[in-house]
């Protein structure tokens, strides 16, 4: 079973910068939708950025687009989420998700993913 293994979270004040890791197997890894999301108490779960180990372009939800940047490394198989200018609204639990990228129309939101890690928290501060 595919099980997505996040880290890197913590507390940073705004306007600084985190980096989340995800860990994947190889299977995984070569040709997957990886996604990652995030949950504040009291709100949904939001769909922050996306992409296709395959390639292509990735998926940024407007409220970090120009912020965050989804990227992978092919020799180490993780996915990153490079998260810079962060804000206090930026505050949640975040989530790596993976997913098969067949029987549906690309690897963003409303995408349901199946495999999902346990979290890892990030907390802005002002």
């Amino acid at each position: 079973q595919v099980q997505p293994v996040e880290s890197g979270g913590g507390s940073v004040q705004a306007g600084g910068s985190l980096r989340l890791s995800c860990a994947a197997s190889r299977y995984t890894y070569s040709d997957y939708c990886m996604g990652w999301f995030r949950q504040a108490p009291g709100k949904e779960r939001e769909g922050v950025a996306a992409l296709y180990t395959g390639g292509g372009s990735p998926y940024y939800a407007d409220s970090v687009k120009g912020r965050f940047t989804i990227s992978q490394d092919n020799a180490k198989n993780l996915v990153y989420l490079q998260m810079d200018t962060l804000k206090p609204e930026d505050t949640a639990m975040y989530y790596c998700a993976a997913t098969s990228p067949y029987g549906g129309s690309g690897c963003a939101p409303p995408r349901t993913y199946a495999y999902w890690g346990q979290g890892t928290q990030v907390t802005v501060s002002t």
